[in-house]
């Protein structure tokens, strides 16, 4: 392995190898270390439209819609006594703008592909601690994870954390990991075979259950097998456990009480154990300082509700490739690049958020607790800067009828009155994420935007002015 890089990536997720990817294909040295030896298996298989353009940027649609993979042409959602479908039909009827996954053979084909971009992997090695002066991390001291006698250091100029929910620098280095109150969940899933297809909405789409206790997730994959999770309320969860024996029956008995996954199962048999992960919501206290930058769930994670998991990786892997590549080449300096990071990345995630938590409250049942336990409070609405939160939503929205229905449903929910509407988020179809980036002058933050020409970076609403250079 060098000794040194320019730019280290560590971790080869969907976040990792976007990031050292859209770099290496710049021109910039990239060394990226992965703590496992790909393909391994990993949850989040549900892929939104918004992923495409930064996979086209990338290079690798043709590979990911070569693949294989089951289209998604949207999601379907029994929410209590409502139903609805989101098509994703703006961007193509055939659903071939998203798909559903095996991330195993998902993420692989992205790490194998940066790999042709340039970017030196190597896998098996983990990142044990890294090395400052003083708040700048400078190098990392790896080992090799089946063989920790194997070891070494290498020193960087920059490093993307892209680590996943482990989060070297948030969780182990800074400490700085923030969980919010609200989404504190537990997903519970595994795998069937001859499960029945939807009957009804989009061709290949993600079915979303709700249950007295939680709701299921139904996500068709490619080789014949069907995910699907139970996400439940983690006092929930661990009550049931104790009293009914285990994860499977915690899991079983919520099927009991989903009459749609029920009928879905109706001859279909369980093909796997059962596999766990908790705690839905967190952010680090900032997503980047001097020297670094955090990517995916390095950085926050989020409720699966809205399969937003590869989206936010992708997103923000992206911004941070510009970010980088920007300071380096001498087009912005280094604290001003930093803070347009910092702001854009927070801002897709708390909208996010505000989704999230809309959508909860949009479940007409108030009896359930699992839906109350999902609602902001007024502290964490007034942390949310929840103006801001409804202008974005606002600017996704291409019909801008259709974003006053949604402002107006969103800000009754959060302030806990009832709504005539069914579903508050009907319209939400309509938004595309990419339009919530700042990628022109008019939405600038901090005077920089995303431009992809010539190449992907930052670019400035008006040229810098030399120190001390006046107005004309």
């Amino acid at each position: 392995m060098r000794g040194s890089t320019q730019i280290l990536v560590i971790g080869g997720g969907p976040a990792g190898s976007t990031a050292a990817g859209l770099l290496a294909k710049d021109g910039f040295e990239v060394t990226l270390l992965e703590r496992d030896q790909f393909p391994r298996y990993h949850i989040g298989e549900s892929i939104l439209p918004s992923c495409r353009p930064i996979l086209e940027l990338l290079g690798v649609w043709d590979k990911v819609e070569a693949h294989g993979f089951q289209p998604k042409g949207g999601a379907y959602f029994f929410w209590g006594p409502e139903e609805w479908e989101v098509k994703f039909d703006s961007l193509g009827d055939d659903g071939s703008n998203a798909w559903q996954v095996i991330r195993s053979e998902f993420d692989e084909l992205l790490l194998r592909h940066a790999v042709s971009l340039g970017v030196e992997v190597h896998e098996n090695v983990g990142v044990k601690e890294l090395e400052f002066d003083g708040e700048r991390p400078v190098a990392a001291r790896w080992a090799d994870t089946k063989n920790p006698s194997h070891h070494g250091r290498i020193a960087f100029d920059y490093v993307i954390d892209a680590s996943g929910r482990g989060g070297v620098l948030a969780a182990k280095h800074m400490k700085n990991r923030e969980y919010h109150e609200i989404f504190r969940n537990v997903a519970a899933w595994t795998y069937w075979k001859d499960v029945k297809p939807l009957d009804r909405g989009p061709e290949g789409a993600i079915a979303v259950c709700s249950a007295p206790d939680g709701w299921f997730w139904v996500i068709p994959l490619h080789d014949g097998t069907t995910s699907i999770g139970l996400v439940t309320g983690r006092d929930i969860f661990n009550e049931k456990k104790n009293s009914l024996g285990g994860v499977q029956e915690v899991y079983d008995k919520a099927l009991g009480e989903c009459a749609v996954v029920q009928d879905l199962l109706t001859g279909a048999e369980q093909v796997a154990g059962m596999k766990v992960e908790q705690d839905y919501s967190y952010t680090a206290e900032n997503f980047g300082k001097p020297g670094y930058l955090m990517c995916g769930d390095a950085a926050c994670f989020l409720d699966p509700l809205l399969s937003t998991g590869v989206h936010l990786a992708t997103y923000s892997a992206m911004l941070a490739s510009a970010t980088v590549a920007s300071v380096l080449r001498g087009e912005a300096a280094e604290d001003e690049a930093w803070e347009f990071f910092n702001t854009v990345y927070r801002h897709a995630y708390e909208r996010l958020l505000v989704l999230v938590s809309v959508f909860y409250e949009s479940y007409r049942g108030k009896e359930h607790h699992f839906y109350n336990a999902q609602k902001l409070t007024q502290s964490q609405r007034d942390g949310l800067n929840l103006q801001d939160a409804f202008d974005r939503i606002i600017t996704g929205i291409a019909d801008l009828d259709d974003a006053q229905d949604v402002y107006a449903s969103v800000h009754a929910h959060l302030n806990g009155a009832e709504s005539g509407d069914p579903n508050p988020l009907a319209n939400l179809n309509k938004v595309h994420e990419q339009k919530q980036a700042p990628m022109s002058a008019g939405n600038a933050v901090g005077g920089l935007y995303l431009s992809f020409r010539p190449r992907l970076h930052l670019a400035r609403t008006e040229p810098a002015r030399a120190e001390g250079e006046t107005p004309a």
